[in-house]
């Protein structure tokens, strides 16, 4: 992106300063708070602020608020995106947004650069509700696979078997698919880190409130004691070599 022409700063007043439109990629609410007190003095006055995190629902509540009170003519949009590493190299990740979409129209071309797509969702922060119940679905969903392949390899099937199986059919898929290349070439590289999806799914059940969900909290306990051996900067499919007792050394 350097040789494109991107500028790198030292400091995120330095990046924000002149700039109409600003992307805040980062790991959680405090952070992103801390993001915003540092430039949001020193940014332009109709500036858009894209929080494209997964940082949680009341997270993002404390950051709308603290943008609004230093600088209340800047637009807070929540911009979190459907992706991994891999689509959003290719520029096939799908933006969910909320907030002022009237007010926020400059970071529409900026989301049709990085994006197939952008699905507004009303009020800001509405989208961080939908991220969660997209990651809530794909955590289940890689637990599942990451059972049932393990099941298939304890009757003689392999992960190649498994997918043929499932090939052409309702079941099939393309997430499923990649995963199982995964399990299969025991490359574990990742797109999603195991601790990324970890939060993502401690922030759902903190979202779901006195709403049950049995399986995604045993996940997550789960999850946990993958990430404590060793496990939590691999791809979310490692939790398959965790399940299968495979040491974390050499992926």
């Amino acid at each position: 992106m350097i040789a494109s022409g991107l500028i790198r700063h030292a400091t995120p007043q330095q990046a924000a300063a002149s700039a109409e439109v600003i992307l805040s990629v980062l790991t959680d609410g405090e952070a992103t708070r801390n993001a915003i007190r540092e430039m949001a003095p020193v940014c332009q006055p109709d500036a858009v602020f894209c929080q494209m995190g997964t940082i949680g629902v009341e997270e993002t509540r404390e950051a709308v608020d603290l943008l609004a009170s230093l600088r209340p003519s800047m637009v807070y949009l929540d911009a979190p995106v459907s992706g991994t590493k891999k689509p959003a190299e290719n520029a096939q990740i799908l933006v969910l947004a909320s907030g002022d979409r009237q007010r926020g129209v400059k970071a529409e071309s900026v989301f049709a650069a990085i994006a197939r797509g952008t699905q507004w969702f009303g009020d800001a922060g509405n989208s961080q509700k939908m991220k969660l119940v997209l990651n809530a679905w794909l955590i289940t969903m890689m637990e599942g696979v990451a059972e049932s392949t393990l099941l298939a390899a304890k009757l003689g099937f392999t992960p190649e078997a498994f997918w043929g199986a499932l090939d052409g059919g309702p079941l099939a898929a393309p997430y499923v698919k990649a995963k199982l290349e995964m399990i299969a070439a025991n490359d574990f590289t990742p797109q999603m880190q195991l601790s990324h999806a970890l939060k993502d799914a401690r922030l759902a059940l903190d979202a779901a409130e006195d709403t049950p969900l049995p399986i995604l909290a045993t996940i997550a306990d789960c999850w946990d004691e993958a990430a404590d051996e060793g496990y939590a900067d691999r791809d979310l499919a490692s939790v398959y070599a965790w399940l299968a007792g495979q040491p974390t050394s050499g992926y």
